[in-house]
Order: C-alpha cells, then structure tokens, then sequence
C-alpha cells in the first residue's frame, strides 16, 4: 500500500487534490502562506498600513451612525474582531445571519458580546424553508460544499446591510495564521453556484435568500464602493492568547473545533465530510496554527488523529439535523451513498473569475476584494 505523502512543513497530505511538494516536500499551502505574510507583515510596516486602514474607516464613516458593519457569529474569531474594532475607536454594526442552527452557545456569545461592547447588532433571519430546500439541495448534489449556502448568505447579507447603512467597509473575523485558506476542491462558492443547485435539486424559489450574484457584486463593489477588510490579518493573532481575552473582556464561552458553533457545521464538518469525502478540515486549521507557530507538527499529527467529533456527538447531532431538515435514515444514507461530485459538474462563475484574474489580483491589492479570493480562485 503506497504511503500518503504529508508537507514536511504542516499536515497537508496527497487528499488535497490540487497540493504540490517541492524538492524539500514543502506543499503549496505553505507557500502560499509566506506570500500572504508579505502582503500582511507583522512589523512597522505592517503597523504603517494597519493605521492608514483605520483612518481611512474613520473618515468614510464621518457623519454617519456608523462606519464599518462586522459579522458576527458567537465565535471567537468574530468576538476578537469586534473587540478590536471598538478598541480602535470605530463604530461597527454588529450583524449575524442566523439560518436556523445556532447552538445555545454561539447565540448566548452574541449577546454577551455585543452587549459587554456596546454594539447594535442587526439580526439577520433566513427564510427557513428557503434555506431548508437550500441545504437539501446541496445535499443532493453531492458536492462538500454544504456549507457554502451559509458562507454566500452571510457576505450578501453583510454588502446588503452596508449598502442600506450607507457603509463602505465590511470587516470579516477570517484570519489566514490560525484558519488558513480552505483548498478550492474542498470548499467553492459563488453565487452562480447557488442558482445551479437550487434550479436542478431545489423545490423552493429563492425569494429572500441574499444572493451574491456576479453582477450584484460588481454593484456592491463598483457603485456602493463597498470594501471588505479582513482585521485579523494585521494583528499578532495567537489563539490561546485570544481565547483568554475574549473570556476575560466579554465572557465569551468556548464551543469545540473551529466554527463548531453552528449545530449544522459541527454534524457537517465532523461527520459527512470526513466519511463521504475523506475530507478533515482540521488539516487546514492546525496546518495554519504550525506555519504561525501556534502549536507543533506533532501536537497536530496527535490531535488529528482523534475523530472530529465523539460518536455519542455525531449520533446525537444526525438525530437532530435529519429531524430539522424532515429527512429519514433511509433517505440520508442514499444520499450519503451518492457518488461525490465538485463544483466543477455545475455551473458555476469559475471561468469566469479565471478568465479576469488579473483584475481581481488589482482588486485584492487595492482592497477592494481579500487577497485569498486570488489565492483561492483566481490562481
């Protein structure tokens, strides 16, 4: 049996299918990591731009109720992040989606948080049967993005609510040292994609569903001048430190793995993924955690060993997410036992974003857009 090659750096191995070693058998994940560390430098420089960004925000939101709009999820990245915002002296609308499937925690840490800050929060709430069918949609597909409905929900509703705000910043939690950036085969979006699904496996129009199609991107983007700004990335980002800050300054509660504060995620990420796909996600995460520093290729290798989820969790989760999405045993493990697919069997915008990826590289440089759209999408 031939043995799986791993980065001699993280613990990326030969399941990515796009990964690439060099001679040392350092993957392209690494090296992709040193070029955002350019972009992103922990140092005056990075200070330098970190500062001018600031300024900038400030004077955007001059005279208005408020000048950037921060997502928000109950976890901890997010919490830090509107932590930071208000240290910095802006002042952010909280806004959360909720598609149904928080835990008691994640919205117990919303509340917690934004009221500790002083925070308006804008709730968000998904039509539930649209985003149901949505979901199940996905599921039927048989494609590992079932996740991307939330993920496409929650950017359109954060350019929706900064475009009525009159808001031209946008600041996300994602931070590349200790989240990483997920492979392009493992995790795709756009709203193209969205549409292809719903029309071939859906049963319910989108209606209320925010969308984000190309040319409502390009109106968010052009004509609302709206920018998104990843915050995190300018900081010194350790996750232990973080953790204690958050608890110590806003009482915020821990949940488990990474974006384990949606019920849906967790059954997600810890049961489907690994056994229709042979996809971990923790890879990605603890591989971003080894490149910052955070913890040890052998504290990773040990920890990845272990399931993603207990059993007595996985058992308890499915009960609950069948029940919710109105799906029986029988019909779940059909599905289960589809062939999987990739977003490349649907029609999605990909071409596209491949065919102008030098304009999207001087959008990401410009800000107008993240770097790790390039990365991801574009490269």
């Amino acid at each position: 049996m031939k043995k799986i090659q791993i980065c001699t750096r993280c613990i990326l191995d030969e399941t990515v299918p796009d990964i690439k070693f060099d001679e040392q058998g350092v993957c392209n994940y690494c090296k992709m990591y040193e070029r955002m560390n350019v972009l992103y430098p922990l140092n005056k420089e990075g200070k330098q731009k970190l500062n001018k960004l600031i300024t900038q925000i400030k004077a955007s939101g001059k005279n208005k109720r408020y000048d950037c709009v921060v997502g928000v999820s109950g976890g901890r990245d997010s919490s830090f992040t509107l932590l930071m915002a208000k240290k910095f002296k802006l002042r952010p609308l909280a806004v959360h989606v909720d598609n149904g499937w928080n835990t008691e925690i994640s919205v117990s840490n919303i509340k917690q948080v934004t009221s500790r800050l002083g925070v308006d929060l804008y709730t968000v709430v998904l039509d539930w049967e649209e985003f149901k069918d949505l979901q199940l949609a996905f599921l039927k597909a048989s494609v590992p993005d079932g996740e991307i409905p939330t993920d496409i929900a929650i950017f359109g509703a954060l350019h929706r609510v900064a475009a009525q705000e009159g808001v031209r910043y946008i600041i996300e939690g994602h931070n590349f040292r200790t989240e990483g950036n997920c492979p392009r085969d493992w995790t795709y979006m756009d709203g193209r994609y969205i549409r292809s699904i719903n029309k071939r496996f859906g049963s319910v129009k989108l209606r209320d569903y925010p969308n984000l199609t190309l040319l409502r991107l390009l109106y968010y983007v052009l004509i609302k001048r709206i920018k998104v700004i990843r915050l995190l990335e300018y900081l010194p980002y350790s996750q232990k430190e973080i953790t204690k800050i958050v608890k110590r300054e806003l009482g915020w509660r821990e949940y488990g793995e990474k974006h384990y504060e949606s019920r849906y995620t967790r059954f997600f990420q810890g049961y489907i993924l690994p056994r229709k796909f042979g996809i971990d996600k923790r890879k990605v995460h603890l591989s971003a955690q080894i490149r910052s520093g955070q913890i040890t290729r052998e504290a990773a290798l040990k920890r990845i060993k272990k399931p993603p989820i207990s059993e007595a969790q996985a058992q308890e989760d499915k009960e609950y997410v069948l029940k919710k999405l109105g799906l029986s045993e029988e019909e779940f493990e059909k599905i289960l036992s589809l062939p999987p697919k990739s977003f490349r069997d649907y029609p999605t915008y990909y071409s596209i974003i491949r065919f102008f990826r030098p304009a999207i590289f001087l959008a990401c440089k410009a800000q107008i857009l993240p770097m790790s759209l390039y990365e991801k999408y574009a490269k």
